[in-house]
């Protein structure tokens, strides 16, 4: 039952932080793998648009900026996208204050970065001055010629999580050009999926379309650490709760144990009467299996039941200004498999041993 309740919940959090991240990454990044920027013009570019599976195709152009308000300022990474970015990733959906809007020189900036410049709801219309270093040779006795400056007005803040609401500012890709000196270059193109878009051979025909000059990452290898630890953490999580049921075990052992020494006359008895040893143990393991089919069985049953209860109910709920109002859960079919195979596993020895050890001890034939 803990086992269940415990992966169950650890299922939820695990998905919610990956939608977290899949609502700002794409389904496939494609970058230089040397260098900085790259013109997306190339013949093999527009080809990708026409690949079967592709939905949406958006330019991104991305670096870093200062950003400042009244007396207060923060260094701030500019993320400057094209059209297709607000359907690609229903991004509009993760704005708490204000609008998506992008038009002209509206931006949309992350809840950290908001609070750091304490630019609160009812100032989201106050121009934002955005300052990012000239490309080329600057005189170094002339700081402020050596900047772009940009006047920026939010229309929204959104809400994922610190690392990205104290990082990133979103802008149209047309002004992030403009105030990082580039013209139609781009720092990387996103990619998005279809729906039910067999993705793995549409990575293929996009790493045979572009060759080795670009590095093509999907969603997993985007965020490569994230995923990996997130199954480790649950791997021991399932490992820590096993040394714990096999404690539990000890249970099996000593009632079998004692159930041994208490029948050894009635074990005499069916040995006279003509049952041999190996009868005599599969007896006892018979019932030390069913002590652990039905425990598993019962735990089981329950633990999907209080699983249940908290997906219907929300019974446990978070405070206010949480991303979800209730602890996630998920039920995953390959945790019942892995739970069952573990009990019956260590159910198996926790009978066999005593069965085993104390037959042969006490009792003589």
């Amino acid at each position: 039952m803990a086992l269940i309740i415990v992966l169950s919940a650890f299922n939820g959090l695990s998905d919610l932080v990956q939608s977290l991240y899949n609502s700002f990454d794409a389904d496939i990044e494609i970058t230089l793998k040397h260098g900085k920027t790259f013109s997306p013009d190339p013949t093999e570019f527009q080809s990708l648009k026409k690949i079967e599976g592709i939905a949406y195709y958006t330019e991104v152009m991305e670096g870093n900026a200062l950003l400042k308000l009244n007396d207060k300022q923060c260094i701030a990474t500019i993320k400057g996208v094209s059209t297709d970015f607000e359907r690609m990733t229903n991004f509009d959906s993760l704005v708490s204050d204000g609008e998506f809007n992008l038009e002209k020189n509206n931006i949309v900036i992350g809840k950290g970065i908001s609070y750091i410049l304490q630019n609160g709801p009812n100032d989201l219309f106050t121009p934002i001055s955005v300052y990012a270093p000239k490309r080329g040779t600057v005189s170094t006795f002339d700081a402020e010629g050596g900047l772009n400056e940009l006047k920026a007005y939010p229309a929204g803040a959104f809400s994922i999580n610190d690392e990205f609401d104290y990082k990133y500012v979103i802008m149209n890709i047309h002004k992030a050009r403009e105030l990082f000196d580039y013209t139609t270059e781009v720092s990387s193109i996103e990619l998005g999926f279809k729906e039910g878009a067999d993705k793995e051979k549409i990575e293929q025909q996009i790493h045979s379309l572009l060759g080795d000059k670009y590095e093509i990452k999907n969603r997993q290898q985007q965020n490569a650490l994230l995923y990996k630890t997130l199954k480790s953490e649950k791997l021991w999580t399932f490992i820590i709760l096993l040394f714990i049921l096999i404690i539990a075990t000890f249970n099996v052992i000593g009632s079998l144990t004692m159930l041994i020494i208490e029948k050894k006359k009635d074990i005499t008895i069916l040995h006279n009467m003509g049952a041999d040893i190996q009868l005599i143990r599969r007896i006892f393991l018979m019932e030390g299996l069913l002590i652990t089919i039905i425990g598993a069985a019962l735990g089981l049953i329950l633990g999907t039941f209080v699983c249940w209860l908290q997906i219907k109910f929300s019974l446990i709920r978070f405070t206010e200004g949480y991303v979800v109002d209730a602890y996630p859960i998920k039920l995953e079919l390959t945790d019942f498999v892995m739970i069952t195979g573990a009990v019956l596993l260590i159910g198996f020895f926790a009978a066999w041993y005593p069965v085993r050890i104390f037959t042969k001890r006490h009792l003589a034939f």
